[in-house]
């Protein structure tokens, strides 16, 4: 059985519904508390075992690339003030990973982006994280993309992640037809994108963690090009769920949607909660704050 150990970050669209920060700021440099957004979710893949990590990027994304590379200019004055601590921040990025780059010429969706990354996977599977999704698990649980890649090295199928959503959410995800396997997989059966809710197979949804093998780029070239030029990710994986090789996992962990104002502001306050130095006082000030609101 093959261990999947490598990861690619789509990282190449604009932002739109961040406006109008996203015209000179990529969304996934967004800070959440103190990190980016890209940083949580390279250090879950990290945290995975999954050390070769290649990001798709896009025009005016360098501020990505730059974030992973050695800063000398910071790192000397750092050192010069003998801010030690600080001094290790800087640096984790540049040591953390394997990180590798290519740029999507053409902004034609999150299938176009994958084809990107054939030759960097090869004949490996691979896990796909969304730059938009963050994950957060307890310590003692393993994280989102481990979870997956866990189930897919006893199965050899693709897995997706797969969450319970409320009926206003069906029109804004991946839907699917599935039937139990145990606890936390399923078999899919038939996955849709964006269904009207009259429409719906379910209530699961499929979010921002896939592992996928070489199997996904022959998914990928079959897939019709429809009018828009833009081919569907979903449309690729609806053809492996048609041959049996399509599995959901309902992940153990909690997901923010960083692309969305509302899941980025609570990200950002339940993180900030969580953090040791932070957390408390925090906490007080959102019960003031609570309190005054009355």
């Amino acid at each position: 059985m093959k261990k999947v150990k490598k990861a690619i970050i789509p990282a190449a669209g604009f932002g739109t519904r961040f406006l109008p920060v996203t015209k000179s700021v990529c969304k996934e440099m967004l800070p959440i508390v103190d990190k980016p957004t890209l940083q949580y979710i390279v250090e879950e893949a990290v945290a995975s075992g999954l050390k070769e990590i290649l990001i798709i990027t896009g025009r005016n994304k360098k501020i990505i690339e730059d974030f992973f590379d050695y800063t000398p200019e910071l790192d000397s004055l750092l050192e010069e003030k003998e801010q030690e601590d600080l001094l290790k921040l800087s640096r984790e990025m540049e040591n953390l990973a394997d990180v590798y780059f290519i740029r999507q010429k053409h902004p034609t969706g999150f299938a176009d982006a994958v084809m990107y990354a054939k030759p960097f996977t090869g004949d490996e599977p691979f896990a796909i994280l969304l730059g938009d999704d963050i994950i957060y698990t307890e310590q003692n649980c393993k994280p989102g993309i481990r979870q997956l890649a866990d189930s897919y090295e006893l199965t050899s199928k693709t897995t997706v992640a797969v969450m319970n959503v409320s009926d206003d959410y069906i029109p804004k995800y991946a839907n699917i037809k599935a039937h139990e396997l145990d606890e936390r997989l399923c078999a899919i059966e038939k996955i849709v994108e964006k269904p009207k809710l009259s429409e719906k197979f379910s209530n699961d949804a499929v979010i921002g963690r896939y592992v996928v093998d070489k199997s996904i780029y022959g998914a990928i070239e079959k897939v019709p090009v429809p009018k828009k030029g833009e081919k569907y990710f979903t449309d690729a994986l609806g053809l492996l769920a048609k041959e049996g090789m399509l599995n959901g996992y309902k992940f153990e962990g909690v997901r923010y949607d960083a692309g969305n104002k509302l899941d980025y502001l609570k990200a950002n306050v339940e993180f900030a909660l969580r953090d040791k130095e932070l957390g408390a006082d925090f906490w007080e000030y959102l019960k003031k704050l609570t309190e005054q609101s009355r």
